[in-house]
């Protein structure tokens, strides 16, 4: 096979969306909809990949900054797809081979689909192979006219006659080109048109009139060619993508009991044996083990959760680690840099942050552990709380091995509480607990017989 180029298009406005943003940086199902295009890109391990910017290029520009491989092109202004096309050439003057074209816009395309143009462009030796696609309502599509089963022609929506609307085949604005050809090509494109826009499609019949060979590839799947460009098609795309991830993962061995209302973004991975309750949301680069229970209401974000977890209801864990046969809430709040170890029990509104807790410890409720360092088997008792911020800077807590820490206690980092130390209930730890010691440290209790009955008899 001949050298592969890739050039996406993402220079477009995006009226429809009515937003500030580019279209493109819209997200579906946890990334913007050029990130998918550009990972469907990089799976065919092209030579080059261009993309064409234009509205808001320098927004767009920043989300492709973390493509180190990735050159960008600026159309200005933006005179329609043939013009944008031709933005690419400084990139591709001296390559040689193929060249697909791909819309930002399009997130659904996929690799093994991607690969099958390039497979149907070379054993066509066609000059531009066209992916086409057959649709129920073809409003607002190119149509593709076919002659003795041959493309002819493409024509746009806004000009085509009422027959040529009956056409249900559609054009994709996916493309693969030999590169030859091409540049010059684009520039004998003709803006007589409606927008006065210079469209690639009508290339197709440019190089039919040069005696150049154009070929079609049609995914038995017509929604993969399917684009976004309003709000409306945005969120029916995340639904196609949430409906395909679970259908993915149910038949790998996973329960999700309400896949209607949950949520799971591309990059999730989840073993078998694992249910999932409604209104979950697992997102970026989450692991879920086996045999684990998703409670409803829970959220997890780019963490990692080992097997045989339990996390109940409208728990929120955000960039940590769950270790195995660990329970987690009802609504605990595991903020970011934290790990819950092997067997560990964190209750109803516990907050942890940047806080590590040993195998077999227990924090039950009502609890914020934060900048912490606990061991194994720690007992920490309601509404503790590990004072770790003192108006500059940060500071830790370590509680070792079998320590237990009573009720409504203050630990006034930095702090140690020594090995099996005991901490009693209301205390406001200020100086290190030695291993083994009761430390106590609250005001003594002082009665006033009487005055109960006195005072209120005043009142």
């Amino acid at each position: 096979m001949s050298d592969l180029h890739i050039v996406i298009l993402a220079a477009g406005k995006g009226t429809r969306m009515r937003s500030a943003i580019p279209k493109v940086l819209h997200r579906v199902a946890g990334l913007t909809l050029i990130e998918h295009v550009l990972r469907c890109a990089a799976a065919a391990k092209p030579k080059s990949i261009v993309v064409v910017v234009g509205h808001h290029g320098d927004m767009v520009r920043s989300e492709l900054a973390r493509w180190a491989d990735v050159n960008v092109a600026v159309q200005e202004p933006q005179l329609g797809t043939g013009h944008a096309l031709l933005q690419a050439e400084p990139f591709l003057a001296d390559a040689r081979g193929t060249v697909v074209m791909l819309s930002a816009d399009a997130p659904l395309f996929r690799p093994q689909t991607l690969a099958a143009l390039v497979r149907r462009h070379d054993e066509q030796t066609a000059a531009a192979t066209v992916v086409t696609a057959i649709v129920d309502h073809a409003d607002g599509y190119g149509r593709i006219v076919r002659e003795n089963g041959e493309i002819a022609a493409i024509v746009e929506h806004r000009d085509a006659s009422p027959t040529v609307r009956e056409i249900r085949e559609i054009n994709s604005s996916i493309y693969a080109f030999e590169l030859a050809p091409l540049f010059d090509a684009l520039r004998s494109l003709g803006a007589q048109n409606e927008q006065a826009e210079y469209y690639l499609p009508d290339l197709v019949k440019i190089y039919r009139s040069r005696g150049l060979r154009v070929a079609t590839l049609t995914p038995d799947d017509a929604r993969e060619v399917l684009g976004v460009n309003s709000r409306k098609e945005l969120a029916d795309m995340s639904t196609m993508m949430n409906a395909t991830k679970n259908d993915a993962l149910m038949a790998a061995g996973v329960t999700i009991i309400d896949p209607a209302t949950t949520w799971i973004e591309p990059d999730v991975i989840v073993g078998s044996d694992t249910i999932i309750h409604p209104n979950v949301y697992l997102e970026g680069k989450t692991t879920i083990g086996s045999g684990c229970e998703i409670h409803s209401g829970v959220r997890v974000v780019n963490s990692v959760v080992g097997d045989r977890v339990v996390v109940n209801n409208y728990c929120v864990i955000l960039e940590s680690r769950v270790l195995d046969g660990a329970q987690v809430g009802p609504f605990a709040h595991v903020r970011p840099d934290s790990v819950i170890g092997q067997d560990v029990r964190i209750g109803n509104f516990v907050e942890l942050k940047k806080t590590v807790l040993g195998r077999g410890s227990k924090a039950n409720h009502l609890t914020y552990l934060g900048d912490a360092t606990i061991g194994e088997k720690v007992n920490v008792g309601a509404g503790t709380i590990t004072c770790n911020y003192d108006g500059i800077a940060k500071h830790k807590t370590i509680i070792e091995d079998g320590a237990f820490i009573g009720s409504d206690s203050q630990l006034i980092a930095p702090v140690r509480v020594g090995h099996g130390a005991y901490v009693a209930a209301g205390s406001t730890i200020t100086d290190d607990v030695p291993p083994g010691a009761l430390a106590i440290a609250r005001s003594r209790q002082v009665n006033k017989e009487g005055r109960a009955k006195a005072r209120k008899k005043k009142l």
